[in-house]
């Protein structure tokens, strides 16, 4: 995971980019993966960890409405994280990710190990990806941690050359 967030880090300075996080079942592990990088502080600016649905509202302006109609765990949910902390921190790229870590809290409909994510990117629609993972809590936690990172490389505009050092 360290070397995937170094490409992370890595893109977003080639770019003169700036991201930022909003977590909740991940609970902080992708923005503490990035500010591990030295001089990260160029291209990292905030990461939100939004566990409640009540730090979700206050903090990145998710509609009530849609927790209750949807629930935490749900596209809807995952893209007004990301579109309000990118706002909020007036960054290029977030990455929000919401999820049933277990080994409680699944239902039929929403097992243990179902994740959503979404990345919003400044002047680009905003993608959404829904995984189902699993293993236990700490696995299922650190393969969503590597998927938030993967998207945000992927996700990126392109550009030709990167540098070889952070």
């Amino acid at each position: 995971m360290r070397d995937l967030a170094q490409e992370v880090g890595l893109a977003l300075l080639h770019r003169n980019a700036r991201m930022v996080t909003a977590e909740s079942c991940t609970g902080g592990w992708v923005a503490e993966l990035l500010t591990q990088i030295p001089g990260s502080s160029a291209w990292f600016d905030a990461g939100y960890v939004t566990y409640s649905n009540q730090a979700k509202q206050r903090m990145l302006g998710v509609s009530a409405e849609t927790l209750i109609v949807k629930g935490a765990v749900s596209e809807p949910v995952v893209v007004q994280m990301a579109e309000g902390a990118r706002q909020d921190a007036d960054v290029d790229i977030a990455v929000a990710i919401s999820g049933v870590a277990g080994p409680d809290g699944g239902s039929e409909r929403k097992p243990v190990g179902t994740v959503w994510f979404a990345w919003s990117i400044r002047g680009y629609p905003t993608v959404t990806c829904l995984s189902f993972f699993s293993g236990d809590r700490q696995a299922i936690r650190a393969q969503a941690v590597e998927q938030a990172l993967a998207g945000v490389l992927a996700y990126l505009p392109a550009q030709t050359c990167i540098p070889e050092k952070i």
